[in-house]
């Protein structure tokens, strides 16, 4: 079988992307050329249902085996393969299904402030056209009717960022030597050290990798508007209906809509005092538990500072 040696298992909108990037210019790795295949995230076809766009994502999901395996059948002999699929960690039955077919493998898992990763999550869907919710703090409170819909993952705002909860449950099925945490402002502050640190822990050459590629960082200002209403209205539409059309249809649909709707350019909008005072109460007991867990200090994730959680 041609199975990963290697996931990068989580978390969304925490670097996985770049760091992605930057292992595909290792000689001794090899990349899955489909980035986030998703394959362990169902026993079989994924569902059919969801949040806007979320059914033309899950046609991309390489669900079959075989399928899967393909992936890494040009692999240069000797090379270490992995593949990047960042809902891995949030997935608890994801766990017993690697777990159950590749036992020793090794999982990188990549952490990321809760409240700004999900300020950063619905900045994405916003700009995307998708997210109907222009207030972030609405989108929020929102996230337990869309998942009692069946939404995707990438709509759970904030249980998402519960990670005390989720590696508690991959430590019960992987030893921690085959889990390597890593955060967020460390690949990109470091990135050299922190590459470094991932190639040590695969068993790799270190010294090779030193910069992070530039991530594709959409720096579009969507206004809530009028037009943009009506553009956005528009995206959400041709998601839920999309996946009756050819590929090459929706595309040549949504590109002029997304066109018109990133006409203005500007600086994405970050997590204020205010966001962080509302959410932060949702997170608190599970990076007690993170702390807990993992035997490392998070506690600049409770400051209200930016300053504090960046330095």
């Amino acid at each position: 079988m041609s199975l990963p040696d290697f996931l990068i298992a989580g978390v969304p909108k925490a670097g996985t992307t770049a760091l992605h990037a930057a292992l595909t210019g290792h000689p001794d790795l090899y990349l899955s050329p489909v980035k986030e295949p998703k394959f362990f995230l169902s026993d079989g076809p994924p569902p059919a249902v969801g949040g806007p766009g979320d059914v033309q994502t899950y046609q991309e999901h390489v669900w079959r085996q075989a399928d899967y395996e393909k992936l890494f059948a040009r692999a240069p002999q000797g090379t270490l393969k992995g593949e990047a699929t960042p809902f891995y960690l949030y997935d608890l039955q994801a766990h017993d299904r690697i777990s159950k077919l590749i036992p020793d493998v090794k999982l990188i898992i990549l952490l990321r402030d809760p409240v700004d990763r999900a300020h950063s999550n619905w900045t994405h869907l916003w700009v995307a056209g998708l997210e109907e919710e222009a207030d972030f703090l609405a989108a929020c409170r929102a996230e337990q009717s869309r998942r009692e819909r069946q939404w995707a993952d990438f709509w759970h705002y904030v249980q998402l960022g519960l990670y005390g909860r989720q590696l508690q449950h991959l430590y019960e099925r992987f030893p921690r030597d085959q889990v390597l945490l890593l955060r967020y402002r460390d690949l990109k502050d470091s990135p050299a050290e922190t590459l470094d640190r991932v190639c040590s822990f695969l068993g790799v050459r270190t010294g090779v990798l030193t910069a992070i590629p530039k991530e594709n960082v959409n720096r579009h200002y969507v206004e809530d508007n009028g037009v943009n209403r009506v553009l956005r209205g528009l995206l959400r539409t041709g998601g839920r209906f999309g996946h009756h059309f050819p590929v090459p249809l929706r595309l040549a649909a949504r590109g002029p809509l997304l066109t018109l709707l990133h006409r203005k350019r500007g600086n994405r909008p970050v997590t204020t005092p205010e966001e962080r005072e509302a959410l932060l109460p949702y997170f608190a007991e599970d990076i007690a538990l993170l702390e807990e867990v993992t035997g490392e200090n998070y506690d600049d994730w409770l400051s209200l500072d930016r300053h504090a959680r960046t330095r």
